[in-house]
């Protein structure tokens, strides 16, 4: 999640010389980072795959961004596991929100995408503890979930909400329209 932050700006990032320095991973989020590249309006990371909500401020924002993120994570993983290569199958997929309704479930879809973790056919079959849904959305760090529900931690230096519509007016209206698209299937 820092390097979402570290890597949306024009500056250099190098987090293992930062390390050496003797500055801590906290004192990172601290770093100038220069001039945004892209807005972050949502982001779920996932064991295995991620979801980023971006609007480009500058132009090739997203590609720049991505770019940076995917060297900086590759590097990271690779001295930690000591090895080498690539750790992606390929570019990054992008799917363009050209409609506002779109645009608005893909902060439900983003934010529901762990309770994959702990019942991968949800969509298909529904939710069938509803509170253990809700508490694991909550407590699921890595996502912006937590964000959007009130949580003050410095990861919330990675949304730019105000870039994006204000669809929700609030936790409460948030909470409300995750959970419609949560249990869609009692309707």
């Amino acid at each position: 999640m820092l390097l979402l932050y570290l890597c949306n700006g024009t500056e250099p990032v190098n987090v293992e010389q930062e390390l050496k320095k003797g500055r801590s991973f906290f004192e990172l989020w601290d770093s100038n980072t220069g001039m945004t590249l892209v807005d972050i309006g949502a982001y779920c990371l996932m064991p295995n795959h991620y979801h980023i909500l971006l609007q480009e401020k500058t132009q090739g924002g997203v590609s720049r961004f991505m770019k940076k993120l995917g060297t900086a994570y590759s590097m990271y993983f690779n001295n930690k596991q000591q090895r080498s290569g690539s750790l992606f199958e390929g570019r990054f997929k992008a799917q363009h929100a050209d409609t506002d309704e779109y645009l608005k479930y893909l902060f439900a879809y983003i934010h529901l995408n762990p309770v994959k973790l702990i019942n991968p056919d949800w969509k298909e079959d529904g939710i069938a503890n509803k509170t253990t849904a809700q508490q694991h959305l909550q407590k699921y760090y890595w996502s912006s979930y937590i964000d959007y529900m009130g949580a003050r931690r410095p990861e919330g230096k990675i949304l730019n909400t105000g870039a994006f519509p204000d669809y929700f007016n609030g936790t409460k209206r948030f909470k409300e329209y995750v959970d419609d698209w949560l249990f869609y299937h009692d309707e």
